[in-house]
């Protein structure tokens, strides 16, 4: 904090004593060796009980709120032109940073949401058609299998025909070799009891005794 002219002034007047008082003690050590002890000693208790802090001297008050005001102003000007604009910018460009980190999640989102529509329809558009496939592959095996046992069933007919006559030929064809085989024995056994007998007489016997 600066002195006054004022306090310099009353500084030096002390000053000024204090030469004097050293020059009697100077004289006086001469007269009396003990003499030195005791002006050194009232020296700094006079020091102590006059002097004032600055700060709280009456006579300094007007400096000290002269250099506060010439403080505050230059204090004010430093903060509003230096500090607050760099403050201000340093703010402002960090909002602008997070409104663009901003702009760019929300853009990020939207695009995350177009991709997950896009997937879930993709998604649905593969599910028809797989459905669809597999209803055009259940209805070709349904129809292939059909066409197949048709195939099958009348192959089956066809042959059930076919043993059935053949069946039928045989039977008939047993039936006539059996009609001859009993026609032979009739007449060997009627030969051998009676003598020779027509061998038509023996033939419709055993046709007669076959029918009843």
């Amino acid at each position: 904090m600066m002195v006054t002219q004022a306090y310099a002034q009353e500084a030096d007047t002390p000053a000024e004593g204090q030469v004097d008082g050293a020059q009697g003690a100077a004289d006086a050590l001469h007269a009396d060796p003990t003499a030195d002890t005791h002006a050194t000693t009232e020296a700094h208790g006079g020091d102590h009980g006059s002097g004032v802090f600055p700060p709280f001297d009456p006579a300094t008050f007007p400096s000290q709120l002269l250099w506060l005001a010439i403080t505050f102003g230059a204090l004010y000007v430093l903060m509003s032109k230096v500090a607050l604009p760099r403050i201000d910018g340093i703010l402002a460009n960090r909002k602008a940073i997070i409104d663009a980190d901003l702009a760019a999640a929300d853009a990020a989102q939207q695009k995350t949401d177009a991709a997950i529509v896009a997937y879930e329809t993709a998604l649905a558009e593969a599910k028809a058609k797989a459905q669809g496939i597999a209803n055009e592959t259940r209805e070709g095996i349904q129809a292939d299998l059909a066409a197949k046992r048709a195939g099958v069933e009348a192959d089956l007919a066809a042959k059930v025909s076919a043993a059935e006559a053949r069946i039928a030929g045989t039977k008939a064809e047993a039936l006539n070799h059996v009609d001859e085989i009993a026609t032979e024995t009739a007449q060997t056994v009627v030969s051998q009891l009676v003598g020779d007998v027509a061998a038509d007489s023996v033939k419709a016997a055993v046709a007669k005794a076959s029918k009843e």
